[in-house]
Formats: C-alpha cells, sequence, structure tokens
C-alpha cells in the first residue's frame, strides 16, 4: 500500500482534527475494514502529524494506544505496522427480522401492557432509591433484596395462603429462571425424569428438556392433572397449575390436591406450583396456594409479568429448606443475584399498597375484556363453545368438531389475527379449541376481532 502524505490524509480524514480520539478513531477503523491491511508500515509519527495537520503528541499517543491494544506493533529500527494478527470479518450477520405485528394478537399470557402504572412504578423507584443505603449498591444477595423477600412472604401468605418467612423466598429474573434454576437444582441432585401437565404451556416443557430432564406428559380432564397416573412413571417431580390450568383453565380439585401430595411423600418428591396467574380470578377469591398444605414438598412459583409487565422480569421461589441452599448457590453461580433496584422498586410498591390498587383495577378491566369476547363469540360464532373457570387472562374455545385447529390458525394469520391452536401445547390428540388471550384488547377491539374471525372462516 502506498504510504505518501496525500493517501493517508485521505485514507484516515479524522473526525476531530487536532485530537488524539479523531486519529486514534480513525486508524482503528481503518486497521478493522482492511484499508490497512495487516504487515502495513505506517509513516513516522512526524510525517503523519504533518499530512494529518495535528501535533505529533496527538499521533504518537494514538500510536501507543493502538499497539497497547494489539492493533499495531512497533520495532525500534522498523517503525510502526499493523499486526498480521489482526483480522476483522468481512460484514457481520444481518439482524433478525422484528417480531411481526399482528392486527389483533390474542396470544395468552399477555396482561394489558397500556395499564401499567407508569407513574406508581416511578415514583416506587424514586422512593426506594432514595431510602437504599449505600452499601445495597454492591453486589446483591443471590437470594434477592431482603425487603422484597419480607414483603412477598407477607402478600404471598395473605393473598395466596403461602406459608412462608422471608428466607424461603428467592428473587429470580422471571418465572422461566426460577424453572431454569429448579431444572438444575433437580438434575444436579439425581433427577432425571419430570412429569407435567397434557397440555402444558411448550416453554416449560422446552426449558426443563434444556437442562437433561426427560419430560413426562400426564393428562389433565376436568378436575386436573390425572394424579393416579403418576404412580406408572419413573419421576419423583412434577409441574403442576393447580389454581388455573394452563391452558385449560380447570382447578385441580381437593381430592387430587390431597392424593397429590400423597404421591411426593410416597416418592420422596417434590411438585413445583407453578401459581402464574392465580390473582385474577373473577367469581369469586382463588383456590389457595396448594404450598401451605405441605411446605416440605411443594415449590411455589410467581412474577409480576402476569399483573404488572413481563419487561419487569422479575419472579420469586417459595422452596423447602432442602432445596434452598442448592438454589441460591445455582442463582449465585449464574448471575450473582438480580437487581437490586428493581427489587427496591417492586418492595416499595408492595409495602405502599401499589400492587394491590393495581390488581383491583386490572380484574375489573380484564373482567370487562372477558365479557366482551365471550358475548362477541356467543353472538357471532355460536358453534365455539368457551370452556374453563372464570379467571386468567385467556379462555379456550372449544372448535367443532373435526375442525383442524392448527388450519383455523394458519387461516387467522394471514389476516393479522394471532389466535394459537390448542394442538400446540400438547403432543397428544386432543378436542380442537383455540387458546384466545383478551387481556391485551379493548373491548371494541375484541368484538372487532371476532367480526374477522367469523368473516375469515366462513369464506370459502
Amino acid at each position: 500500500m502506498a504510504t505518501n502524505w496525500t493517501t493517508y490524509r485521505e485514507l484516515l480524514l479524522p473526525t476531530a482534527p487536532g485530537r488524539r480520539r479523531g486519529v486514534e478513531t480513525e486508524l482503528r477503523r481503518a486497521v478493522r475494514d482492511g484499508r490497512l491491511a495487516p504487515g502495513t508500515r505506517l509513516p513516522s509519527s512526524r510525517d503523519l502529524a504533518d499530512q494529518l495537520g495535528v501535533a505529533r503528541g496527538t499521533v504518537t499517543a494514538a500510536y501507543e494506544q493502538l499497539v497497547g491494544e494489539g492493533y499495531l506493533v512497533a520495532k525500534r529500527g522498523s517503525g510502526t505496522t499493523v499486526t498480521a494478527a489482526c483480522t476483522w470479518p468481512d460484514s457481520f450477520p444481518a439482524e433478525p427480522p422484528p417480531t411481526p405485528r399482528w392486527r389483533y394478537d390474542l396470544r395468552p399470557g399477555l396482561p394489558a401492557l397500556n395499564a401499567f402504572p407508569r407513574e406508581e412504578w416511578s415514583q416506587a423507584q424514586k422512593s426506594s432509591l432514595l431510602d437504599l443505603p449505600v452499601d445495597d449498591l454492591g453486589y446483591p444477595d443471590p437470594a434477592g433484596y431482603a425487603p422484597l423477600r419480607r414483603e412477598l412472604a407477607d402478600y404471598l401468605g395473605r393473598v395466596r395462603a403461602v406459608a412462608a418467612g422471608p428466607s424461603q423466598v428467592v428473587v429470580t429474573n422471571g418465572a422461566a429462571e426460577g424453572l431454569s434454576l429448579l431444572g438444575r437444582t433437580l438434575r444436579d441432585a439425581g433427577h432425571r425424569t419430570v412429569a407435567v401437565e397434557e397440555p402444558s404451556h411448550f416453554g416449560a416443557a422446552g426449558m426443563l428438556a434444556s437442562h437433561g430432564l426427560e419430560v413426562l406428559r400426564v393428562p389433565v380432564d376436568d378436575n386436573g392433572i390425572q394424579v393416579d397416573r403418576l404412580s406408572t412413571l419413573d419421576c419423583r417431580a412434577v409441574l403442576v397449575t393447580a389454581a388455573h390450568q394452563f391452558p385449560l383453565g380447570v382447578v385441580l380439585h381437593p381430592t387430587r390436591r390431597h392424593a397429590l401430595l400423597e404421591w411426593a411423600r410416597g416418592v420422596d418428591g417434590l411438585v413445583i406450583e407453578d401459581d402464574y396467574d392465580a390473582e385474577h380470578r373473577y367469581d369469586r377469591p382463588a383456590t389457595g396456594a396448594m404450598q401451605a398444605l405441605d411446605p416440605t414438598r411443594v415449590v411455589h412459583q410467581g412474577s409480576t409479568s402476569k399483573v404488572l409487565a413481563p419487561a419487569l422480569r422479575l419472579g420469586w421461589l417459595v422452596l423447602p429448606s432442602t432445596l434452598r441452599d442448592s438454589v441460591v448457590e445455582r442463582k449465585r453461580l449464574d448471575d450473582l443475584g438480580t437487581g437490586t433496584l428493581p427489587q427496591a422498586a417492586f418492595a416499595h410498591l408492595l409495602s405502599s399498597g401499589g400492587y394491590d390498587r393495581h390488581l383491583r383495577r386490572t380484574r375489573h378491566l380484564y373482567r370487562t375484556r372477558r365479557d366482551a369476547l365471550l358475548s362477541a363469540l356467543a353472538e357471532t360464532l355460536p358453534a365455539w363453545h368457551p370452556i374453563g373457570v372464570a379467571a386468567g387472562l385467556h379462555v379456550v374455545v372449544r372448535l367443532p368438531p373435526h375442525t383442524d385447529d392448527r388450519s383455523v390458525q394458519e387461516r387467522l394469520s394471514h389476516q393479522g389475527i394471532n389466535a394459537l391452536a390448542l394442538s400446540n401445547y400438547t403432543t397428544a390428540p386432543t378436542f380442537p379449541a383455540l387458546v384466545l388471550g383478551y387481556a391485551a384488547l379493548t373491548p371494541d377491539r375484541l368484538r372487532a376481532a371476532v367480526r374477522l374471525m367469523a368473516d375469515t372462516l366462513t369464506t370459502p
């Protein structure tokens, strides 16, 4: 490569003439993109300074910095050259395409994001930060911020009848991390299998499988998971959604609750209770958590994702004492703990009553939206029958016999409607149905979505 002054002036064109950063940045960029090839000998600092119209010290400092970073090599008597070890790819992979924006997004599990209590959360962040001791700005306790664990123990005992003290609560980055921690802890303890409900959330089964556990599926009927089937399987752990089965919406019958705990005691096993949306029940108070019936055999899991917003990534586990230390150590090795600042804000929201107030508002909001969806379905698509209890953020709508629910999902997707088939959540044949989330859409938009669904499916 030619190295006369004119060529280097055209080559580099520093963005900040007279300043070291401009020369340094342009030299680095020229090496990275191949304009300065490996082995190229650079001008002396005096020559390059004269060419670029900068002080010699500016070029000397830039050379020294880039030598230290490994882009250049300087040898006495040989000048400064571009290191042969510096290679840069011709291009980088393109960004993946953005998630499609649906005209009507009826995914289950999505709360009303525009109902997020921005002002209360902002005030909670400000107040908690002002009150936060300086020492708490260091690395967090991997078990979670102590004031939040106290508030969660109180809240879960008051609202979900959970029997736990703060020491049993571990704060996680959402329910997903909690399940991941449990999967690896169980694997380390010798578990090779775990049972899940059939149907169930495909994400939970996939996460457990990703940690080396074989997933065994147990059917669900109108009374919840068929506990008697567990005795035929080689497993000692089961994941259940007892208060509001996902996706079918049934409640685990009291008799089966006791049978499930008897099974766990008999095999020295564990029940993982995913309490994902139990606070949202509209006809009466939700059934209390299973954990209170046997805190030594049940892990209680929850998060803010269905009440506030998934973006917060705040969840929790209430653990038996036999698992607590192992899970906390696993959490420490993973990420040193969940961020203290969002935990502190959430603790303030709980202690100030803001969380309870938000729940009261959204229960009314979601009930209105659920009623609008059911009314529109009854009027426009009377052959579709909703099933499940009056709770949660979604409803399962049973389609006429012999309907291919995946085909229905596909046809609706072409019209911009995101409505998932029940068969996505099961590996076994089941009745055709759609799993429709209603919390994120207003009543008017829900009615419009149903009209478009009817028009789409009745058009040849």
